[in-house]
C-alpha cells in the first residue's frame, strides 16, 4: 500500500510549497526560532559545493545527479508534470492515480510489489500535488538490492493496470477522507481559499478532489491520465547516492526507457489576479475562527523571489522574530501562531497569511493584519531587520542540505522548475544581495492590499458574502 508522501516542494532554505493551504516556507514553530543566529555574523557563511551533473536520457527525460559515496544508499525521485492541475474536470484524478499506482502491473500484483520492496529494505512513496506528481525510491546501493528494486520501481511507474477491485476500496477510503476534511476548519479554509483565489484556473480545486468529483472518475480515466502524463519527456529524474556517473546514467536509462517518449505537458494559464479585495466567510461550529489571507503572486522563476523570501522572513515567516508574531501574539495574545509564506509555482503561486483566533477576536485580528501589511508596504524594512533575516536564512541553509533526502528534493525541484544548476551553490550569494530597497520594491510590485482575498471559517464574523461548505 502506498503511503502518501508529505512534501514541501519549492526551493530556498527548505523546500516551500503551499499544498492545500498548508503553510510551508515560514511556517516554523516558535521553538525553531528561539535560538539566535548571531554567531553567523562573526564568520562568513560556508559555501555549499554540491557537484550536480545533468543530462537527458535517450528518450528525453531530464536527469540531475549528485554522487554521495558516504552512505551505501541510493535515493531516486521521479517527478512528472502531472499534479492535480492536470485533473481537467475530474477533480482528484491525479490523487487517485497516486493511491493506485502500486496496486498491480501487467506482471506483478500489489502483494508482490509490496513484498519485494519489503524484502529488499527499500522505501517507496508517491504523492500528487498541485504542480507535480512525485515517486520516491530509497534502497541500498549494493546491486543485489538495487537492481531488483529498480526493476519493480520502473515497472510500477510505467505499467500500472489500476484494477477495479482495488479502485473500489481506495475510492471508499478517499470518500472517508472527504468527510474528515469537512470536519476541519483549517481544511475548509484552505479549500475555500484556493477556490476563490484561482476561480476557473487548474489550481482552484483541492488536490484530493471533492466528494462529488470523485464519483465521476473511473479506472479508464486513471489509465488515460497515466498514458498522457507518465512519459519520458514529461519527467525529471533526480538521483543522489553511492553510485558513479556511469551507473547513474544506466539507472536513469533503465527508468526512462520503460516509459513512452511522449511530450511535455502543456503550459498552465497565467495571469491570476483579483480585481478587488474579497472576503468570503464560512460558518463553522468552532470556538476559533481560521483565517487565510493572500493573493496570487509570482512564478518559481521570478527574479524577485529572493527579495520576497527575505522580506517575508521579516514580515511573517520568521517565527517569534516576525512582525506579525510580535504584533498579534506577543503584544495582544490574539493567536498562538501567525505565519505568512511565499509559495511560487509554475504560474503565480500564493502569498498567504494563516492563523486561528478566538471567534470574538476575529475582527481585531483581521484589522491588525491589514494595518501591518500596509505599514510594511509603505515603510519598508531596516538594514538591521534585513541582516537579521539573512542571518536566520543563511544560518539554517546548510542544515537544509545536510541529508541526501533534502538534496534530492532540491534536485527534483530544480529540474522541474528549470532552475540553473548552480542554484544551491549560488544561494548564499543571492540572499546576500537582497537589500531593503529590493524588498520594498518587490513587495509593492507583487502584493496589493486592495486586491487581497480573505477567507474566514468559524462563527461571528461580519461580512457581506457567506459561503457554503465545499462539497
Amino acid at each position: 500500500m502506498i503511503k502518501p508522501l508529505v512534501l514541501a516542494l519549492s526551493i530556498a532554505s527548505s523546500l516551500s510549497y503551499a499544498e492545500g493551504g498548508v503553510v510551508t516556507q515560514g511556517a516554523l514553530t516558535s521553538l525553531d526560532k528561539l535560538q539566535s543566529y548571531a554567531a553567523v555574523k562573526k564568520a562568513p557563511t560556508p559555501r555549499r559545493n554540491i557537484a550536480i551533473q545533468h543530462w537527458l536520457t535517450s528518450n528525453g527525460a531530464n536527469v540531475l545527479f549528485v554522487a554521495a559515496p558516504d552512505l551505501p544508499m541510493l535515493d531516486v525521485r521521479v517527478v512528472f508534470n502531472a499534479g492535480s492541475a492536470r485533473d481537467g474536470d475530474k477533480f482528484g484524478l491525479a490523487s487517485l492515480v497516486s493511491q493506485m499506482l502500486d496496486e498491480g502491473t501487467s506482471t506483478r500484483n500489489t502483494d508482490q510489489i509490496a513484498n519485494t520492496f519489503e524484502s529488499l529494505g527499500a522505501s517507496f512513496n508517491v504523492g500528487a500535488y498541485r504542480d507535480m506528481f512525485v515517486a520516491d525510491l530509497r534502497v541500498l546501493s549494493d546491486n543485489n538490492y538495487l537492481e531488483p528494486a529498480l526493476d519493480v520501481f520502473s515497472d510500477v511507474l510505467a505499467h500500472p493496470i489500476f484494477p477495479q477491485n482495488s479502485f473500489n476500496r481506495i475510492f471508499d477510503g478517499a470518500q472517508m477522507g472527504q468527510q474528515q476534511r469537512q470536519q476541519s476548519p483549517a481544511a475548509q479554509a484552505a479549500i475555500l481559499f484556493y477556490q476563490q483565489l484561482y476561480g476557473s484556473h487548474p489550481y482552484a480545486h483541492p488536490s484530493n478532489g471533492t466528494a462529488e468529483s470523485l464519483k465521476t472518475i473511473s479506472t479508464d480515466d486513471l489509465k488515460t491520465f497515466h498514458q498522457r502524463y507518465f512519459v519520458a519527456k514529461n519527467a525529471t529524474i533526480a538521483l543522489i547516492g553511492n553510485v558513479d556517473n556511469t551507473q547513474a546514467k544506466a539507472i536513469s536509462e533503465k527508468i526512462s526507457t520503460q516509459l513512452a517518449q511522449g511530450s511535455p505537458a502543456d503550459a498552465l494559464p497565467s495571469g491570476i489576479t483579483l480585481d478587488k479585495a474579497v472576503h468570503k466567510h464560512l460558518n463553522f461550529p468552532s470556538q476559533q475562527t481560521h483565517i487565510m489571507m493572500g493573493q496570487a503572486t509570482i512564478r518559481r522563476d521570478d527574479p524577485d523571489y529572493e527579495a520576497l523570501y527575505v522580506g517575508n522572513e521579516i514580515f511573517g515567516g520568521g517565527g517569534f522574530g516576525s512582525m506579525l508574531m510580535k504584533e498579534l501574539r506577543e503584544k495582544r495574545g490574539l493567536t498562538y501562531g501567525v505565519y505568512s509564506s511565499v509559495a511560487p509555482m509554475q504560474v503565480e503561486g500564493p502569498f498567504m497569511i494563516n492563523l486561528s483566533t478566538r471567534n470574538d477576536q476575529t475582527e481585531q485580528a483581521l484589522a491588525l493584519i491589514r494595518s501591518n501589511l500596509q505599514d510594511f508596504l509603505r515603510n519598508g524594512v531596516t538594514d538591521a531587520q534585513v541582516q537579521e533575516a539573512k542571518n536566520n536564512i543563511l544560518g539554517s541553509f546548510p542544515l537544509s542540505t545536510a541529508s541526501n533526502a533534502s538534496i534530492l528534493a532540491y534536485l527534483a525541484s530544480m529540474g522541474f522548475y528549470n532552475l540553473p544548476l548552480d542554484y544551491l551553490d549560488s544561494f548564499n550569494e543571492r540572499i546576500n544581495k537582497v537589500t531593503p530597497e529590493r524588498i520594498k520594491t518587490a513587495f509593492n510590485k507583487h502584493i496589493n492590499p486592495n486586491k487581497m482575498l480573505t477567507v474566514t471559517v468559524g462563527q461571528g464574523v461580519s461580512v457581506v458574502q457567506d459561503e457554503k461548505a465545499p462539497q
